[in-house]
Order: C-alpha cells, then sequence, then structure tokens
C-alpha cells in the first residue's frame, strides 16, 4: 500500500510537472514540447533568405535538382569575350608567320607559288599602261600651265601695244595690229588651256581613281594568293611525312584549312579577272573620247590663230603699200 502510495504520489509530480514546464525554445525557431506534438518545422526563415539572394544574383541557367539530391549546380558560360578574343588572336599569329615564310622563300627563290597565266600578265601591263598614264597627265598638266603663264604674258603685251598706240600716233596702225593679235592668241591660248586642263582631270580620274581602284584589288588578290600557297606548302609537307596517330588529324586539319584558302583565292581571283576586263573596255572609251577631245582643242586653235593671222597680216600690208600713210622726213622739207 505504501509503495502503491509512493507511485500515485510520483505519477501526480509528474503531471504538475509537465503541465508547469514552459514551451521551450531552440535558435529562436517555433519548437513546442507538449504531449502530443514533437516538433515544429523550422523553414520560414531558411526560404525568406534564400529568396532574398535569388532576388539579387544575376538570372543564370540552374540545373534542377530534386529535394534533397545535393547542392545546386550553377551553370555558366563556355566562351566568353576574352577567350575569343585570344583564339582570334592565336589564328591571326599563325596566319601572319605562314605568310611571312612563304613571302620570304618566294623572294629568296626557295618557294612555289601558284601563278594565274591569263590574270597576272594582265595586271603587269595594267601597271606599266598605269605608268606612262601618269607621265603622259603630269606633261599635259605642266604644259597647261606654261600655256596659261603664256597668255598672261600675251595679253599684257597687247595692253601695252594698245596703251603705245595710242600714245604713238605715227604707228598707229602698227601698234594697233600687234595688240590685236597678242589679245586674240592670248585668248584662243586660254580656251586651249582649260581643255588641256579638263584633260588632266579625267587622266587624272582614270588614274588615281579607277585604275587605283583595280590595284587595291590586285593587292587584296595578291595577299590571298600568298596565304593560299603558304596553306599549300604546309600541306604538302604533311603530306610527304609520316601517317600516324598524330600526324592524321594534323592533316585533315590542314586539308580544311587548304581548302578554305581555295575557295577564297579563287573567289577573289575570279571577281579581278572581271574588274580588268571592265576596266579595259571603260579605258579605251575613256581615252577615245578625251584624246579626240584633246586633238580638236589644238586644232582649233591653230587654225583660228591662222585665220587671224593671215587677216592681220592682209591688213599690215594693205598699210605698208598706202603711201599717203608715210609723213615727209625732215630732210625733204629742208
Amino acid at each position: 500500500m505504501e509503495g502503491e502510495e509512493q507511485r500515485g504520489e510520483v505519477s501526480q509530480e509528474c503531471d504538475v510537472t509537465e503541465e508547469e514546464a514552459p514551451p521551450t525554445e531552440e535558435n529562436g525557431n517555433c519548437n513546442h514540447v507538449n504531449n502530443s506534438v514533437t516538433s515544429c518545422p523550422a523553414e520560414a526563415t531558411p526560404e525568406i533568405a534564400t529568396a532574398t539572394e535569388q532576388s539579387k544574383a544575376p538570372a543564370l541557367p540552374v540545373t534542377p535538382q530534386k529535394p534533397g539530391s545535393g547542392p545546386v549546380v550553377v551553370q555558366g558560360s563556355n566562351k566568353n569575350a576574352a577567350s575569343e578574343k585570344i583564339e582570334r588572336v592565336r589564328k591571326w599569329s599563325i596566319t601572319t608567320y605562314k605568310c611571312t615564310r612563304q613571302a620570304l622563300s618566294e623572294k629568296l627563290g626557295r618557294g612555289s607559288r601558284t601563278v594565274d597565266l591569263d590574270l597576272e600578265p594582265r595586271l603587269e601591263l595594267l601597271k606599266d599602261d598605269r605608268q606612262r598614264y601618269e607621265n603622259v597627265t603630269k606633261l599635259a598638266q605642266t604644259l597647261a600651265n606654261q600655256l596659261a603663264q603664256f597668255t598672261d604674258t600675251q595679253k599684257t603685251l597687247g595692253d601695252a601695244f594698245s596703251d603705245l598706240s595710242i600714245k604713238t600716233p605715227t604707228l598707229h596702225v602698227e601698234f594697233g595690229l600687234n595688240s590685236e593679235a597678242q589679245k586674240f592668241l592670248s585668248k584662243s591660248g586660254k580656251t586651249l588651256s582649260e581643255a588641256i586642263t579638263a584633260f588632266t582631270a579625267d587622266m587624272n580620274t582614270l588614274v588615281n581613281k579607277t585604275i587605283e581602284d583595280t590595284m587595291l584589288n590586285a593587292k587584296k588578290y595578291e595577299a590571298a594568293r600568298i596565304e593560299y600557297d603558304a596553306y599549300r606548302v604546309d600541306m604538302e609537307e604533311l603530306n610527304l611525312g609520316p601517317r600516324d596517330a598524330v600526324t592524321v588529324p594534323k592533316l585533315e586539319r590542314a586539308q580544311k584549312d587548304f581548302q578554305g584558302q581555295r575557295e577564297r583565292y579563287e573567289k577573289i581571283r575570279d571577281d579581278l579577272s572581271v574588274k580588268v576586263k571592265m576596266l579595259e573596255e571603260n579605258r579605251v572609251k575613256v581615252l577615245h573620247n578625251q584624246l579626240w577631245l584633246l586633238h580638236s582643242a589644238v586644232a582649233a586653235h591653230s587654225l583660228s590663230c591662222q585665220s587671224f593671222l593671215e587677216q592681220n597680216m592682209r591688213q599690215a600690208i594693205d598699210h605698208l603699200n598706202n603711201p599717203s600713210v608715210d609723213a615727209p622726213s625732215w630732210l625733204e622739207d629742208s
């Protein structure tokens, strides 16, 4: 009986202890301990913090993960601007080295080069024609400048003769005829100078724009040809070497690069060939018109001067044949 009473008292004390025990908190969470509830999930605060971090983080592709499967993997871009730039610099360096080696070997007479038997002779002829056209243009411009100075001097001389004709009555006719001749020659020469200047302007357009544009394309063609030969030589060297696990991938890559360079070279060559043919036709038309205009201007100048001078000489002869014009000498008066 005493044991039962003691167990009852202990049981009552336990009940009182359980009822009076305050709720406990761990780490600031909402865990409550009672008879029926073991614990309360503490996930509210972590969820808010995670949402805040995601709102601040940049938008990147995220690999979907299953709950409880581990950390989340964030995938970045495989290539960025720096790596692409480095790759471009690397390719440019390799190409520049190959082209420089090929150009030096050609100048030293050790390397082979691709020759287009139809295009390259026409380019050499075009270079020679361009030098000759430049020389003709310079000479024509010099003639136009000298002729302009000559006509200015003739005009000044004609004005001086005209002034003396007024101030010298006894030589009025002589000074007048010379004044008219010089002024007419100056006016006709000025017209010829303007025609020669127009000829030089059109020649400058042909030489420094039309032909120059074709020559720039020829330089691009030469650069593409050197690059094509550089890759061709590399492929030929690999073809002559042994075939193993190391050289076979290099040979395949070299063949692929060579094919790309070949297509580029052929495209530039075909475009340049068409441009040279069009230039030849345009050159013939331009020079045909300009040469005839220049010849017509020179002929018109010469014929007009001849016609005027013949008329002027007839007037001078008529004046000399008129005896009444001559005044008596003072010796005759004495």
